[in-house]
């Protein structure tokens, strides 16, 4: 195993934690996450993870006449600790040592978020898991990652999606669609190429924060990734 990357934040959707379900936790896909994590952190790569909450609720999805947007963001974040403990437990399960630092305040369950605590906690070897988003409403778990990823020094932000890339139009719906190897930000804002939360492109692109998008589709697609092997697509300056 040859690292790519020595440092990287991986963004994981919520969905992706249901598998083939819709909603809820598949633990045979945070127990698979979970050992490539662990290998890779065995094999000295230094990895921060934000997982979505969409498995359990979507905060923009869900408010509306009923529910105020705040309201609703803060019932997004909350699932996303969900998640996010999820994880941890799966990898304690592994040896693999690993913390979860929250942005809402829940200190029962895991640390509140400081970036000298999250950031010596992943200097010293553990995986660090970040949940609660940015604790403020308004705010997609995209922009979260990205915020971390710039906070914590990261190489890169890695996206995994359903999908293996950046494509000038949907590859589901346009079987001739073009998948990009590389594109910049200004491509994706300029084109609105919806691969990444307006926010987060602009925050990573004033960074100098490379994305990769790629496609979270086997049991090895995060390890290959960080070693280069995986199909993808690179957004940079």
């Amino acid at each position: 195993m040859k690292p790519k990357y020595k440092r990287v934040l991986l963004k994981i959707s919520g969905e992706g934690m249901a598998g083939t379900g819709k909603t809820g936790i598949d633990t045979s896909v945070v127990m698979q996450t979970a050992g490539q994590i662990a290998e890779l952190q065995k094999n000295g790569v230094q990895v921060c993870v934000v997982i979505g909450g969409g498995n359990f609720f979507r905060g923009a999805k869900n408010a509306g006449a009923m529910m105020d947007r705040s309201v609703a963001d803060q019932i997004g974040m909350l699932a996303t600790v969900m998640n996010s403990m999820a994880l941890k437990s799966a990898l304690e399960k592994l040896g693999s040592p690993v913390e979860v630092f929250s942005g809402i305040s829940v200190p029962q369950v895991c640390n509140n978020y400081t970036f000298r605590e999250a950031y010596g906690a992943l200097t010293s070897g553990k995986t660090v898991i970040f949940a609660g988003g940015t604790g403020s409403p308004y705010f997609t778990t995209d922009t979260g990652a990205a915020l971390r990823a710039i906070e914590m020094h990261c190489d890169i932000l890695m996206k995994a999606t359903q999908v293996d890339g950046v494509y000038d139009s949907d590859p589901r719906e346009n079987p001739h669609a073009k998948r990009y190897d590389s594109v910049s930000f200004a491509e994706v804002l300029e084109k609105h190429l919806n691969v990444l939360d307006m926010t987060a492109a602009t925050m990573a692109q004033e960074a100098d924060l490379a994305v990769m998008i790629f496609a979270l589709k086997n049991e090895n697609s995060i390890v290959n990734a960080v070693c280069g092997n995986e199909k993808c697509t690179i957004i940079k300056k």
